[in-house]
């Protein structure tokens, strides 16, 4: 039976089969007896490579950091996380890099600074493992969003923003392409640290369904 520990763009956990492309987590989300009891820990949210120097990390250890698993960037960067410091160092660079220069900055943010505007911008205050109605959304202009960005459908849907066009979110992948258009307010879930990121040069690794 499939754990309940796939994560949807607005940052919620599910239980479905499909193997994601990236993994990454938000401290321990377990209690004593390995059931799953929150939707976060602590405030490091990050993404990680799914393999990394051979090390091997249990899926449900109590007191231990509980693995998360996401379809790709874009969407690991929609629930509110960022790339990790030690298995993703490049990655996390560009993103770091990125940011800083969109904040109009002189020196390199630091990460504990990052995590601090995600830890803000992600949540209102709420309780429960599915926290979806409590994520702080805000509007932009469709034409404004850099490709990487996911807002929300006129469904209720997240959507990739990706060139001229949106892409639904499903766990196989981005599906359902439609024409963007430039000119429409959007409600948009990645959280505006991550879309300055986004919009000064950090390239996010997206799912080949989108890309292929």
């Amino acid at each position: 039976m499939p754990r309940r520990n796939r994560i949807d763009p607005f940052g919620d956990l599910h239980a479905v089969p499909q193997r994601m492309g990236f993994t990454g987590n938000r401290g321990c989300l377990v209690d004593d007896s390995r059931a799953l009891t929150r939707h976060h820990n602590g405030s490091l949210w990050i993404t990680c490579v799914t393999e990394f120097r051979d090390w091997r990390h249990p899926l449900d250890q109590p007191h231990r950091w509980t693995p998360l698993f996401f379809l790709d960037d874009a969407v690991a960067l929609a629930a509110g996380h960022r790339p990790c410091a030690l298995c993703r160092r490049d990655a996390y660079r560009s993103y770091r890099d990125a940011l800083t220069a969109g904040l109009g900055r002189d020196q390199p943010i630091r990460a504990f600074e990052i995590n601090a505007r995600l830890n803000v911008e992600r949540l209102r205050r709420g309780r429960g493992l599915d926290r979806s109605a409590n994520r702080r959304l805000w509007s932009a202009v469709s034409g404004d969003l850099p490709d990487g960005s996911i807002v929300v459908g006129d469904r209720g849907e997240p959507r990739l923003v990706h060139g001229d066009l949106t892409w639904a979110f499903s766990f196989d992948g981005w599906v359902q392409p439609r024409p963007r258009t430039p000119t429409v307010p959007v409600e948009v879930i990645t959280p505006p640290t991550s879309v300055a990121a986004l919009q000064s040069g950090y390239a996010p690794v997206l799912h080949p369904s989108v890309t292929s």
